[in-house]
């Protein structure tokens, strides 16, 4: 099995902003223009993006959200959770991985305009996956959460909030 530098290295993951390593693998060259989008984009966006994106165990993705849907892909390692806050203040959290038995999940969408979390599970070394946008990412349209701020619209996730935010 390959370790999380393997992938890194192969792959040459960098930094996230958010946390974890990551590379944008895919950017569509086909264009949807301002006008044909939801009035919350700000300018023109490729049809679609995708990165390979990997978590060791001790860090996290921090709360954020993006004003597209983004589906999550498993590719290897262990479990990955990703935590979701809808806008109607539920919580939930997906198991990616490959052990379908225990509720694993390869592949699930988080939809726009939800706060959304990773961390790799308690028992897991590293998590290596994938993420697809559409309409296609943009750093215009992501907002990294303010712990006061998520905690004064969803108190009763306070604890999650806390443990899952930089700032």
């Amino acid at each position: 099995m390959l370790a999380a530098k393997d992938y890194i290295e192969h792959y040459h993951l960098t930094p996230h902003p958010e946390g974890g390593f990551y590379k944008e693998n895919y950017r569509s060259n086909l264009v949807l223009k301002q006008h044909s989008l939801p009035v919350t984009f700000t300018g023109n966006r490729n049809v679609s993006t995708a990165i390979f994106f990997l978590l060791e165990q001790g860090n996290f993705s921090a709360f954020h959200k993006i004003i597209s849907d983004e589906c999550w892909h498993f590719y290897a390692g262990q479990t990955l959770k990703v935590h979701i806050i809808y806008p109607n203040g539920v919580l939930e959290t997906i198991l990616l991985g490959n052990n379908t038995i225990l509720g694993e999940q390869f592949q699930f969408v988080v939809p726009a305009n939800c706060w959304f979390a990773s961390e790799p599970a308690e028992s897991t070394t590293f998590s290596f996956v994938g993420c697809t946008v559409a309409p296609g990412f943009d750093f215009d349209d992501f907002e990294l959460a303010k712990a006061a701020h998520l905690m004064q619209l969803y108190p009763e996730h306070e604890t999650i909030i806390k443990r899952l935010c930089r700032c």
